[in-house]
């Protein structure tokens, strides 16, 4: 189990981010036309997957409209927004916010992805979501940069998972 911070407070998630070089673990999660979607179907691309507690605060919106950007720059990466919000909002808010260069993926049939990614979170206000994190893997779903942003309300290092897209 990891430990992050909501606004100082302790909270812990479920298990730890997928080790580097391993291959990332398959899922199944719903996108905003309740479609399940799997990691196997992104094989053969690089991927971005971007973890959020919920769409609906500003930290959460200002990565994924930071992800937009980038997939506007690197049109070959498939960037994935995972989080807890129902694909109804998602698509709500990717409309309102003109983001439409990512994709939205939801944990509304089950948990799984949280718990095999080390990133469902446990305890506190916010036990049953996503803690806050980015992963890269390659074209074979091997990771070759993972994150778990330590202060839940704060963003990740983008500079870095940009500069690691270039360089892979």
């Amino acid at each position: 189990m990891a430990e992050i911070t909501l606004k100082g407070n302790r909270i812990r998630t479920v298990g730890n981010l997928p080790p580097l070089r391993t291959k990332a673990p398959d899922f199944k999660l719903v996108d905003k036309d309740l479609k399940d979607r799997t990691l196997a179907e992104f094989h053969g691309k690089k991927k971005i997957l971007a973890t959020v507690p919920s769409l609906d605060t500003g930290t959460c919106s200002l990565m994924t409209k930071h992800f937009n950007e980038t997939a506007k720059k690197h049109p070959g990466i498939v960037i994935l927004t995972i989080s807890a919000d129902l694909p109804f909002a998602q698509k709500r808010f990717c409309e309102a916010e003109n983001v439409h260069n990512v994709l939205t993926l939801s944990m509304m049939r089950d948990k799984e992805f949280g718990k095999h990614y080390g990133l469902l979170i446990q305890d506190g206000p916010l036990a049953g979501i996503l803690a806050r994190a980015v992963l890269l893997l390659d074209e074979k779903d091997h990771v070759l940069y993972s994150e778990l942003v330590a202060e839940i309300t704060h963003e990740p290092n983008y500079h870095k998972v940009t500069e690691l897209l270039g360089k892979h």
